[in-house]
């Protein structure tokens, strides 16, 4: 379209009249997707925008009117109802009016049955003919918060087996040993060795070595299956399931089903003086946390047992009571496949 012809079209499109200030700023914060009202220093809303009428229609909280209602006396209400996020919310509103604060902000989750939600929360003052208001806007950000979970999901596990790594293994069983020592109930650790993984990997080749860890990771991961229970890569072919408020017999019962599962998949190894099939060994710790102990003396505990395991013949399980000195009694042997407690 050459220059005339622009200026001939545009010539019939009548220009907007912003001389009324109010409709056209209305018209602006309609159209921006962001939740927002604005409040007075006593926290009632003088002004709200469409996103924020059409968020309330559409999770059940609509208003006949949101203009007069009070947004701190709201915030107080969840408060009361044990909404951590509305108290979070009050106080940080409060601040700002109070000059404490310059502006505040936080993300927080608002899940509807059907999705996963977040939304960010921001407070920012400005003053009209000598009298202060605040604007709260709400931002969803769902999903660059859906991206960072998945980030943080995918940085928590084991790049091969797909089972928590090392680093998340030990953060866990310290969240669980801190929570046991408060209930004052057991938690239960086994570590599991592959016998003799290096023949296998040797013989085989590294692919069947990977496919194998990946094959027992996705066994192990069946045995965690309680909140607190974290099963978890430990190192090269050795892994960790924690069981919390669990007693050594159970303990015990689901050591002796993992190395009868290991043994059952019919993973190949040839070369191996205890079977030709793959077997494990275990060692099992419990201890009821106190002030005595740490995260780390179980992980010993369980760790020595895993060498009695080996010393025994592999294959088989050996067991540390709690509070028991591992040394202060015989160790028993009861061949392979067998449970000795030391």
């Amino acid at each position: 379209m050459g220059s005339s012809m622009l200026r001939e079209a545009t010539s019939y499109i009548r220009p907007v009249n912003i001389d009324n200030a109010h409709a056209f700023l209305k018209s602006v914060l309609d159209s921006v997707k962001d939740h927002i009202v604005v409040i007075d220093q006593y926290g009632e809303i003088k002004f709200y925008n469409k996103s924020w009428s059409c968020f309330g229609d559409e999770n059940n909280c609509a208003a006949s009117t949101w203009c007069g209602l009070n947004y701190l006396a709201e915030c107080d209400n969840a408060t009361r109802s044990g909404d951590e996020f509305g108290a979070k919310a009050g106080e940080g509103i409060r601040d700002v009016i109070a000059g404490n604060k310059t502006e505040f902000y936080f993300e927080y989750p608002c899940h509807s049955p059907c999705e996963q939600r977040w939304f960010m929360m921001r407070v920012t003052p400005f003053k009209m003919d000598r009298q202060c208001f605040y604007v709260i806007s709400h931002q969803n950000i769902t999903e660059r918060k859906l991206a960072e979970n998945e980030v943080f999901n995918l940085a928590r596990l084991d790049g091969l087996t797909n089972i928590l790594n090392r680093r998340t293994f030990d953060e866990l069983l310290g969240s669980e040993w801190k929570r046991c020592s408060r209930s004052h109930t057991p938690i239960s650790l086994a570590l599991i060795d592959l016998d003799y993984f290096k023949l296998l990997n040797d013989y085989y080749g590294h692919q069947s070595g990977d496919d194998c860890l990946i094959r027992v990771g996705a066994l192990l991961r069946s045995f965690a299956n309680r909140t607190g229970d974290i099963c978890a890569r430990y190192g090269g072919e050795e892994f960790a399931l924690v069981w919390p408020d669990t007693s050594l017999e159970n303990a015990q019962h689901m050591a002796q089903n993992v190395v009868k599962q290991i043994a059952e998949l019919k993973i190949l190894n040839e070369q191996s003086p205890v079977n030709q099939y793959l077997t494990a060994s275990i060692g099992v710790a419990q201890m009821i946390p106190t002030v005595e102990y740490d995260k780390a003396d179980l992980i010993n505990r369980a760790d020595n047992m895993l060498y009695q395991a080996k010393k025994q013949g592999r294959n088989c399980v050996e067991l540390s009571a709690d509070q028991v000195p591992i040394h202060s009694v015989p160790r028993g042997h009861s061949g392979n496949n067998g449970i000795a407690l030391a």
